[in-house]
């Protein structure tokens, strides 16, 4: 038997110390001599990918993953542009969340993941196992389009799902945790457990958060409520200013605000007395409460919307042979035209249905969810408030007078107290750089001001030294100048360093923001070459994509970069976050 290690006489110590130290050492000898080795177990590594565009999928997957983590995983959360980071083909687990932007198309921090993923050379991924959430709105014919694609894809290539795909509408919280617990389950199993989650492994659960959210909102008094446009323009932009005062509330620029509008009464009315229903008649809600029909769909229903799937079951409750052809068909190009500026009262007058209960008619109706506004304040001009641009939406179709339910909601009927349930939600992917010495480039037509306003604002208010430079368009200058006399005021004081107008109906052709990025080409690109920082921010069907065929332009011509070079160029532009859209 071997001697313990002991300190020599020789030693440069006294001899009480030696005697001390001989001792200790004894000791530690003697418990590690007790003490069989712990092991431990090897973490079983799941990344946690997301493809996100209005943050949605990316706050939905960091929580997941520090839930993974806290439960025991080596979960690393990754957004799909920094794929590039992991090996799908080395990987043995994947968690998926992914939204779906535009018709049906990847968000923009998926495009080149998508297209390396869907390449016809991708190698076989039978080694991965994975689970998909897919984020979406059931109002377009593409729900969760993206989320199925990747799903499908990745089955494609040979990887099997440990647990199913679920697809969630725009009140996506519930069905998500739901989810993410049968996923949880699942790899406790592939990691040797026995799916019980509640061990000593599982993950803590969350204390109550009794701060203002998405499922608390605040009450926000509106203190601000001013037409933008001139009396003469048929559009009527407001600009709402809201106390946060007394609510703890916090926001950067380049975020959002979600609001909680109500319904029309008089549209409620008509739609009652339609249907043959009792409006005192109670029903439940979908957040479980008891309440009289008409106040049900003041409050808690959308009763505008119609998608694809209400009117398949309309179809179904009405008879209506109109409707369940178009609902069948495999075409649905039919469905999207009937679609179009189509509401709940139209199917309730053109293919009658009787309601036993009232009941029976809600439970065809999804909840009335809130509205996402671009904040148009910096905190540190307004504290303790946020302000928002808002287009008045009005308009005629089939017939009927129409108008947007937040904005008219806004404008028109807010609470008799005049306080507007609010709840802040970060935009994690629209920020200005941090070096304040850094050139921006904004790209805000119309109500696509609204950001921008506050970006300028900060800038203003922090003393960057970097240039601004602002696009910004409407149809006429004279009634459609939104914040005038500030951005002006801004440009005088030199926080505005150039600034580029397009008004679209003002002369015999048309001039949109993207005509006059074409012809400051030399100059935009010299900055963007230099470093700046793009952004852009407004409608996602037209003008986003005209800006982006702009820039590729601008980098093609004056850069001499060629068609691939400038395509290369954007796409750095993207990863490096230097190209920036909140686009809707």
């Amino acid at each position: 038997m071997n001697s313990l290690p002991s300190i020599p006489d020789s030693a440069p110590f006294t001899p009480a110390q030696i005697l001390w130290l001989n001792g200790y050492i004894a000791g530690l000898v003697g418990e590690a001599s007790a003490s069989p080795a712990v092991v431990s177990k090897p973490k079983l590594r799941t990344p946690v990918l997301y493809a996100s565009q209005s943050g949605n999928s990316e706050t939905l997957a960091e929580e997941f993953a520090e839930e993974l983590s806290s439960a025991g995983f080596d979960a690393p959360c990754l957004s799909t542009e920094d794929f590039g980071e992991i090996d799908l083909t080395k990987e043995k687990h994947l968690i998926l969340v992914s939204s779906t932007w535009g018709d049906g198309d990847p968000p923009d921090n998926a495009v080149e993941f998508w297209n390396t993923l869907n390449s016809d050379d991708h190698p076989s991924l039978e080694n991965l196992s994975y689970s998909v959430l897919a984020l979406g709105d059931t109002n377009y014919l593409q729900f969760c389009a993206q989320g199925k694609a990747f799903d499908a894809r990745l089955e494609a290539l040979g990887a099997k799902r440990f647990h199913p795909r679920v697809d969630c509408d725009t009140d996506f919280e519930e069905p998500a945790a739901e989810w993410f617990s049968g996923v949880l389950t699942e790899l406790k199993k592939l990691g040797g457990d026995d799916g019980d989650t509640s061990d000593s492994d599982a993950p803590k659960a969350k204390k109550k958060d009794t701060g203002y959210s998405k499922k608390n909102p605040f009450p926000a008094k509106l203190i601000g409520n001013v037409p933008l446009n001139g009396e003469e323009s048929p559009r009527d932009t407001r600009h709402f200013e809201f106390s946060l005062e007394g609510s703890g509330l916090t926001y950067d620029v380049g975020d959002v605000l979600g609001i909680y509008p109500k319904n029309n009464a008089e549209t409620v009315d008509e739609l009652i007395k339609v249907l043959g229903l009792d409006p005192v008649e109670v029903v439940t809600t979908p957040d479980k409460e008891e309440k009289a029909l008409r106040d049900a769909l003041i409050e808690d229903f959308d009763i505008r919307a119609v998608s694809a799937m209400t009117v398949a079951d309309w179809a179904e409750l009405s008879g209506s042979e109109h409707l369940k052809e178009l609902s069948t068909n495999e075409d649905k190009t039919p469905l999207e035209e009937f679609l179009w500026g189509r509401e709940l009262i139209d199917l309730a007058i053109e293919a009658p249905v009787s309601f036993d209960k009232a009941a029976d008619f809600v439970a065809l109706l999804r909840k009335l969810g809130p509205r996402l506004y671009s904040i148009s304040s910096s905190p540190k001009a307004h504290p303790e408030q946020v302000h928002l641009t808002v287009a008045k939406v009005t308009y005629e179709s089939h017939g009927r007078y129409r108008e947007g339910v937040c904005s008219t909601y806004l404008a028109n009927r807010v609470n008799g107290d005049g306080t507007v349930p609010v709840f802040l939600q970060s935009a994690a992917h629209f920020k200005l750089p941090t070096d304040l010495s850094t050139d921006v480039i904004m790209c805000g037509p119309g109500t696509g001001i609204a950001p921008f306003r506050a970006f300028l604002e900060e800038r203003e208010a922090t003393d960057a030294t970097g240039r601004n430079w602002l696009f910004f368009g409407n149809p006429h200058e004279s009634t459609d100048f939104l914040y005038r006399d500030q951005l002006l005021g801004m440009q005088e004081k030199g926080c505005l360093h150039r600034f580029d107008l397009a008004w679209s109906r003002d002369s015999d052709t048309k001039v949109y923001v993207q005509d006059k990025m074409r012809e400051a080409g030399e100059e935009l690109w010299k900055w963007l070459d230099g470093g700046a920082h793009f952004y852009v921010c407004g409608d996602a069907k037209r003008m986003a994509k005209d800006v982006d065929n702009a820039l590729l332009h601008v980098a093609a011509v004056h850069g001499g970069l060629g068609e691939e070079g400038a395509a290369e160029f954007i796409n750095n532009l993207k990863k490096e976050k230097r190209y920036q859209r909140d686009v809707y």
